[in-house]
């Protein structure tokens, strides 16, 4: 597992940033396509959540499957990065 150190510098990176693009070119690097794709589906089942949509529209319109969007709502309800991003 990753120590503190490798974590805070992953997450300085991220947060040093300045465009999409430069978003983009790192994710790309960094993740899988399903990878990134299934972080935004997880981001779009969050705002749908904070909308108040019921979990089966969440489910329809993400395709997401009811384990993670369960995880997801538990972070929504409980956590603090999406209520403080999406909110």
């Amino acid at each position: 597992m990753p120590d503190n150190i490798m974590i805070n510098e992953l997450f300085e990176l991220i947060i040093s940033m300045e465009t999409v693009d430069d978003c983009k070119a790192l994710f790309e690097d960094l993740c899988t396509v399903k990878e990134i794709e299934q972080m935004a589906q997880r981001v779009k089942a969050a705002k749908l959540l904070i909308e108040g949509k019921t979990y089966n529209q969440v489910i329809e319109e993400t395709d997401i499957s009811s384990a993670t969007l369960s995880r997801v709502s538990r972070c929504v309800q409980y956590g603090k990065g999406y209520s403080k991003f999406l909110g």
